[in-house]
């Protein structure tokens, strides 16, 4: 295949992927979804994959999501999103022991621009298992990355206050 065709299946793909996300915006989820099943016809990347299944555990495919998530993590297994899905995955699944491990690969990932978003979920599972001090522990590494949060600033100081 030519670098020129390699260059527009990338590009097509892109703009496939930009086109899905606003189709998400829109709540039009089954739309999105082929938006971004066709973007990853285009060109494979881990971003298409994790998005397709986003949608696909929008529309209740959850096992679905996360086959798609693992093939994400294949092509590029330094990127963060794919396994904190996968762990958000499972704990809607009644899966939290399995979700544990999900979230602590993605906190290692190298690529991860939402890196509170692991913590968040360690922490709500700490807090249902009635382990404040560490759900307090990941809420505190959350607002690390996003201190302007409200809603992590609110968990920090509930779970603060139950505790003195």
């Amino acid at each position: 295949m030519s670098k020129e065709v390699i260059s527009l299946n990338h590009r097509r793909s892109q703009i496939l992927i930009d086109s899905g996300l606003k189709l998400v915006a829109e709540g039009k989820y089954e739309e999105a979804r082929e938006s971004f099943r066709k973007a990853n016809k285009e060109w494979q990347t881990a971003e298409s994959f994790t998005y397709w299944g986003w949608m696909e555990y929008q529309l209740g495919n959850i096992e679905r999501a996360v086959s798609l998530c693992k093939k994400a993590i294949k092509i590029d297994p330094d990127l963060g999103n794919p396994y904190n899905d996968i762990g958000s995955y499972l704990v809607v699944l009644g899966r939290e022991d399995e979700a544990l491990d999900w979230f602590q690969k993605a906190i290692q990932a190298k690529n991860y621009d939402a890196r509170h978003y692991p913590h968040i979920n360690l922490g709500r599972i700490f807090l249902s298992r009635n382990l404040p001090v560490r759900a307090l522990q990941e809420f505190r590494k959350a607002l690390s990355y996003c201190p302007d949060d409200s809603a992590i600033q609110e968990a920090v100081r509930t779970i603060s206050e139950t505790l003195h």
